[in-house]
C-alpha cells in the first residue's frame, strides 16, 4: 500500500502532528530538582545527547508547563532516564496532579537535584542555554555526572503508548 506524503496543509491540526510525530519511537525521563525543599519534576520524551566533549544533553519543555518555570532557577537538576516498569511514574510526573512525587521513590543531592529511583540511568545536570524554539523552549545542560544500571531496561513512548525493549 502506498501512502501519499502528508502536506504541510494537512498536518496543521495537533492531533495529526502527534500523530505523525509518535512514528519515531523515543525514551522517556523525568527532570526533576527540589524547589523550596520538595521534588518538582515533569516528564519528557525530547531527551537527545548534544555533545560528548563538553558532555551536553538537551531536553525540549512546553511554554504551557506550570514547572519548567520552576525547575528553570534550579541550581543543578536531575534526569532520570525511566525504566520499563515506570510507566506510572511518567504519568503521574506528566499530571496536573499537585504532588507529583507521591509515593515515587527518589533520591535528591545536596545540590538540589532529584533522581528517580529504579531508573534505567541518572544524570546530573546544570542549565548551560536556553533556547525559545515555537511553543517549546530548548533546554541544553551541562552533565555533571552520570551512571546506568544495564540490567535495567528503559521505558519507550511509540504511537501514543509505552513500550518495552525485549532482548
Amino acid at each position: 500500500m502506498t501512502q501519499t506524503p502528508a502536506t504541510v496543509e494537512a498536518v496543521r491540526s495537533s492531533k495529526e502532528l502527534r500523530r505523525v510525530f509518535s512514528a519515531f519511537p523515543t525514551g522517556v525521563t523525568a527532570v526533576a530538582a527540589l524547589v523550596d525543599g520538595r521534588p518538582v519534576g515533569l516528564a519528557a520524551n525530547s531527551f537527545t545527547s548534544v555533545s560528548l566533549s563538553p558532555v551536553l544533553v538537551s531536553v525540549c519543555a512546553d511554554l504551557k508547563s506550570a514547572t519548567w518555570p520552576l525547575l528553570r532557577g534550579s541550581a543543578r537538576l536531575g534526569i532520570s532516564i525511566l525504566a520499563a516498569h515506570q510507566e506510572q511514574v511518567c504519568r503521574q510526573l506528566s499530571s496536573k496532579s499537585a504532588d507529583r512525587f507521591a509515593a515515587v521513590d527518589f533520591r535528591a543531592t545536596a545540590d538540589g537535584a532529584v533522581f528517580v529511583e529504579g531508573a534505567s540511568a541518572w544524570l546530573d545536570c546544570s542549565i548551560q542555554d536556553v533556547f525559545p524554539a515555537g511553543d517549546h523552549d530548548i533546554i541544553v545542560f551541562r552533565v555533571h555526572d552520570l551512571d546506568d544500571d544495564p540490567a535495567v531496561a528503559p521505558l519507550v513512548f511509540h504511537s501514543s503508548g509505552f513500550r518495552s525493549l525485549e532482548g
